[in-house]
């Protein structure tokens, strides 16, 4: 399939990345191949990309969109491991990683997936698809409380209690096996005056995401893990989409810059926190009006910049 989507905060990563031309760099979410491109063409024969991806089908068509390059390595994976990853290409260190978190566009327009909540499709939204669990095993199988419970926390949805109770009515007459199926179920479960804003299956259809691709839990360690590759100088650059996202991103660049947390009656620090380098950015990078009004995706989009000393 063709992509064409522009990658969310491009110029903001590339500015972020701060590239050698003859560095090393992952793209931990390859994705439609948007940034790994940008990067590419700031590097040398010298450099090298590793892109790494669980989404065989997107690993794909990031080969096709970047066959012009050599310096590239491909890897079938989850950036959760990206320890492992490196120790088997024999890398101890880099110069740059990226991760672009959530689903991709490349994703959301494979609609026979089931990410997106437009259409009649199946209800999978795997992003590795060899793994078993899918959104009609979540829909299906989870009790009413797991289910009130993960469309609350990860969908920060207020009506998760009645989706989730109507969800099992539903599912006794039949299971559920369709994206529209359960967005008929979401829309009645909502009342009126709360679907003003956006597509009344949007938080849903996120936290069953989330739960099916257990997106949330790992990254913490992920981000500690991505910051102790890093050479002297080097950067990390994460968008996040999601509250919990960057919430988890935030406390692992404070615990890595190092900063006491010892009560501020102790004499003297006793938590023994030791900085592995410093926060870019306070404040989360957040896409412009204009990049908003041609990408509705990078409107909850923010970009945080970690630099390894």
């Amino acid at each position: 399939m063709e992509f064409n989507h522009k990658p969310v905060l491009l110029q903001e990563c590339i500015d972020g990345l701060k590239i050698k031309t003859n560095g090393i760099y992952i793209d931990g979410t390859l994705g439609g191949a948007g940034h790994s491109k940008k990067i590419l063409e700031k590097l040398s024969n010298d450099g090298l990309l590793i892109g790494i991806d669980r989404d065989k089908q997107a690993l794909q068509a990031a080969k096709e969109k970047l066959k012009e390059y050599n310096n590239v390595k491909y890897i079938y994976g989850n950036h959760d491991d990206i320890k492992d990853i490196c120790k088997n290409l024999n890398i101890s260190s880099v110069d740059g990683i990226l991760l672009d978190l959530g689903v991709s566009s490349y994703q959301l327009d494979e609609k026979n997936r089931g990410f997106s909540y437009l259409g009649e499709n199946k209800l999978d939204m795997r992003m590795d698809t060899t793994q078993e669990l899918t959104a009609e095993n979540v829909v299906n199988e989870y009790d009413e409380k797991d289910l009130a419970d993960l469309i609350y926390n990860y969908g920060e949805e207020k009506f998760s209690r009645q989706i989730a109770r109507n969800i099992c009515i539903a599912r006794k007459e039949k299971r559920i096996e369709t994206t529209a199926e359960l967005v008929e179920i979401i829309d009645k479960s909502i009342p009126g005056f709360a679907k003003k804003n956006g597509h009344p299956a949007k938080k849903t259809f996120q936290a069953i995401r989330i739960e099916v691709n257990n997106e949330i839990e790992p990254l913490y360690n992920t981000v500690i893990d991505a910051i102790d590759l890093l050479k002297s100088g080097g950067r990390l650059c994460i968008i996040t989409f999601h509250s919990l996202e960057d919430r988890a991103v935030k406390e692992a660049y404070i615990q890595s810059e190092g900063r006491c947390i010892c009560p501020s009656d102790f004499p003297y620090c006793v938590c023994g926190r030791v900085a592995k380098g410093k926060i870019i950015n306070k404040k989360p990078i957040v896409a412009q009006n204009n990049e908003i009004e041609e990408n509705s995706r990078a409107k909850s989009a923010k970009l945080r910049i970690f630099e390894k000393i």
